[in-house]
């Protein structure tokens, strides 16, 4: 609903409130006219509807028993809402009503018609509603006779609103003359009963009127003072001058004013009295709004201020007492305003007594800690005791933090204060600011470092724990604060043997008092696995007693699988070396110790299984030489623009020869492809590809170089190859180092078990992947995807 809508709606709901007929008795005229609607209609049911905010109730109702209905989604709310006679001939065929039409009071109305209610503003506050119970259409003059009894509805209803508002005004009439006749019977009682003084004087300056207060203390009747000026008997002749100029600046229109001044009282005591006065203006000429009379209330405060004297007297008494405090003792009024100080206090502040006594403790307090300030003020007038930490600003501008603890006290007939207690704690709050700041430096180390952090109590319960100890053991830290650090993560061997918490290295280091470091141990995951960690465990010691544990773990899992793989590399590169070595030995034994001297032919022979052993382990050294400095990369690439039918036919030219012996034929089938590659390296993995289809081709079989486009920016290249085939559970591990899909290979083939570990790297060097699909006994195909063009992932 815009706004507009909802103002209007606004001025129509507050229109209908102005007619005040909600729950009123029903009328009888408006029955009968509600009737003669339902006849003049030609219908068995009528009401007259006021649509509220929420609900439609029935002023009148001909048929139909119920005194309200829901105003959503009913015709009322529509009828409001359209000009002139809202119709609808049969609710069970249109849409707005659904199928079960209009239901009122029980019954399921079919026809309905209403004309809305106008008030004079406009706003429209009801209507008057024809309804039956079978499909119906009104005829034009019925439709006008509705509009008529419409308009009739309306006059009589602003003729009841017109009445009520003057029988209500004439009881409004009675009631404040009957007020002021009260009102004018008690003035006078008031005034005398008052235990104010009052005095009220005419512009002049004469009494016109001295209440029974100001007769009890100045000792004067009333008939005495009245028509007399009240500085002539009641003022002391050395402060009259002072008391008319007070009246004068009053009656010359500066009022209200409070003032204090001293009355003789007719025994010559003197009192000193505190006045509010202010002035009652000519009600009767509006126009010049002259002063007609000048009134004053006042209050005896003559005992307050001997008791303030006394005070003063008292603080003297014990002001020694406080100088000699070694905190900072004073007193303020409840709005603020410094009452006392001691040296001691002021000193600390950099200011001496005089400069801050009379002064409001605001003028001390930092301009962001002002409304803290006001909290406390507020806290003393209301509870009459405070206590906490004030700031406060040192002359030189630097922070001061008071801790007070302060109490109002009201003396009889004085006016409160707060006595108050403070305590310079500023140079304890520098340390816990600095201690804060160091935690926070230790929690964002904690929370910052990549190994297993965490603190126990010595019941063995944790007391702190970094996020990555979290993440690795599964937990949020949440839950692993405040639970037993040995039954959850540490309860078990990993044979999952019970591991006893006597025999807990971590909690025995308290026992102990010295630090463990323990590398062969495992923690207990949330999900029931478990890790490999090394951890050291140190007590936490204070005056050399004991008070907790901190121990810091690392997971151990990358680092064991890396000495895994070391050890089986060095096992199966010893191994490759071994082998060739052992046939050198023992082909130049034969031929150093002089048995093959009449058998040059065998000498022969034994050179060449040398020679063939020693490019064996140059092509192994190699091989391992080149897959470091790829994986370190150390190994640049030198990208340009190549022709992949290019590449093939090169790398199949560089093994034309070996090819040749085996009865090998090249066949290429490549698109127009281009790839974005370091060509000599892309050369490189062709050739090895090419070496093993070679190897483990039959003789007279095709070898198939292929290149095609996957997309706009991957191309894929494949070397199929004829021969026996690899089994399906060694299709990804022959890119492994010194993986073959037999071991015989090594032998027979020839090889180092390392050409496809590099063809891999280089792939991934160049962003793209590598594989191989085969099927046993019809060959093996090799694929590798490259990019096309430059990407921002390659340099």
């Amino acid at each position: 609903m815009t706004n507009r809508l909802l103002q209007d709606e606004e001025l129509r709901i507050d229109t209908l409130d102005s007619f005040d007929v909600f729950g009123t008795e029903p009328e009888a005229e408006l029955d009968e006219i509600a009737r003669l609607a339902a006849q003049v209609c030609g219908v068995e049911a009528a009401v007259i509807a006021l649509v509220g905010a929420t609900r439609v109730w029935f002023k009148s109702r001909i048929g139909i028993h119920i005194a309200e209905a829901r105003r959503e989604r009913s015709p009322f709310d529509e009828a409001i809402a359209a000009d002139g006679v809202y119709q609808v001939i049969d609710s069970l065929r249109d849409p707005h009503f659904g199928s079960r039409g209009i239901m009122l009071d029980g019954k399921n109305f079919r026809f309905f018609a209403g004309s809305p209610l106008i008030a004079p503003n406009g706003s429209c506050i009801g209507c008057i509603a024809v309804l039956s119970q079978n499909a119906h259409v009104l005829k034009p003059e019925e439709s006008n006779a509705l509009e008529t009894i419409a308009d009739q509805i309306m006059v009589r209803l602003e003729l009841n609103m017109r009445i009520q508002l003057m029988e209500s005004e004439s009881r409004v009439r009675h009631r404040v003359e009957s007020a002021l006749t009260v009102e004018r019977n008690f003035v006078s009682a008031v005034l005398d009963t008052a235990g104010a003084l009052v005095v009220v004087m005419d512009t002049a300056g004469r009494v016109v009127r001295f209440n029974r207060a100001c007769e009890a203390i100045s000792g004067y009747e009333t008939g005495a003072i009245v028509g007399r000026y009240l500085w002539e008997t009641l003022i002391p002749v050395e402060d009259r001058a002072e008391a008319r100029a007070s009246f004068e600046r009053i009656r010359n229109g500066e009022f209200p004013v409070a003032f204090e001044n001293r009355w003789l009282a007719h025994n010559g005591d003197i009192r000193l009295i505190q006045w509010m006065a202010t002035a009652l203006l000519d009600t009767q000429n509006t126009k010049s709004n002259e002063v007609a009379f000048i009134i004053a209330t006042g209050i005896d405060v003559t005992l307050q201020r001997e008791a303030e004297e006394t005070l003063k007297k008292s603080e003297a008494r014990y002001r020694q007492l406080i100088e000699s405090s070694l905190g900072m003792v004073f007193t303020h009024t409840l709005d603020g305003k410094l009452l006392s100080l001691n040296t001691y206090g002021a000193q600390g502040l950099g200011y001496s007594v005089h400069e801050m006594l009379g002064r409001s403790l605001v003028d001390f307090i930092p301009q962001e800690e002002r409304s803290a300030f006001e909290a406390y003020l507020r806290t003393m007038r209301e509870a009459g005791e405070a206590q906490g930490t004030m700031t406060m600003l040192h002359r030189n501008g630097q922070k001061m933090f008071i801790a007070y603890r302060n109490r109002r006290v009201a003396g009889d007939g004085s006016e409160a204060y707060a006595l108050g207690f403070g305590v310079d704690i500023t140079e304890k709050v520098r340390t816990e600011e600095r201690l804060s700041a160091l935690t926070q430096q230790s929690n964002s180390i904690l929370e910052s470092v990549g190994d297993g952090i965490f603190g126990m109590d010595l019941q063995g319960r944790a007391t702190i724990i970094n996020p990555a100890a979290a993440e690795m053991l599964g937990y949020r830290p949440e839950e692993l604060l405040g639970s037993d650090v040995h039954a959850l993560i540490h309860h078990s061997y990993a044979d999952g043997s019970p591991y006893p918490v006597a025999e807990c290295r971590m909690t025995n280091v308290v026992r102990e008092r010295t630090p463990v470091r323990v590398s062969t141990e495992i923690f207990w995951r949330k999900d029931g696995t478990s890790i490999p960690v090394e951890y050291v465990a140190c007590p936490i010691m204070k005056d050399g007693v004991p008070t907790g544990i901190v121990v810091a773990f690392t997971d151990t899992t990358e680092r064991r699988a890396l000495d895994r793989m070391k050890d089986e590399f060095i096992s199966t590169v010893s191994h490759e070396l071994r082998t060739p070595l052992t046939s050198m030995r023992a082909s130049l034994g034969l031929i150093a110790s002089g048995a093959l001297a009449a058998r040059p032919e065998k000498q022969k022979q034994m050179l060449e299984i040398a020679i063939g052993n020693t490019d064996r382990l140059v092509a192994l050294v190699n091989d391992i030489l080149e897959l470091e400095r790829i994986g370190s990369g150390k190994a640049e690439l030198h990208y340009t623009m190549s022709s992949a039918e290019d590449l093939m036919k090169r790398a199949a030219g560089l093994l034309t020869g070996t090819a040749s012996k085996a009865g090998i034929e090249f066949r290429f089938d490549a698109e127009q492809v281009d790839v974005w590659a370091d060509p000599d390296r892309i050369l490189q993995t062709l050739t090895n590809l090419l070496s093993n289809a070679i190897k483990f081709s039959p003789r007279g079989g095709v070898i198939f170089l292929k290149a095609r486009l996957l997309s706009p920016d991957e191309a894929q290249l494949e070397v199929h190859d004829s021969g026996r085939g690899i089994p399906e559970d060694k299709l990804e591990s022959i890119f492994e180092r010194f993986q073959q899909v037999d071991a015989s290979d090594s032998r027979a083939m020839g090889g180092t078990g390392l050409g496809l570990a590099i063809c891999r790297s280089i792939v991934s060097q160049h962003g793209g992947r590598i594989w191989a699909e085969s099927t046993l006994g019809k060959g093996a195909s090799f694929f590798f995807t490259l990019p096309t063009r430059p990407s921002q992932h390659l340099s």
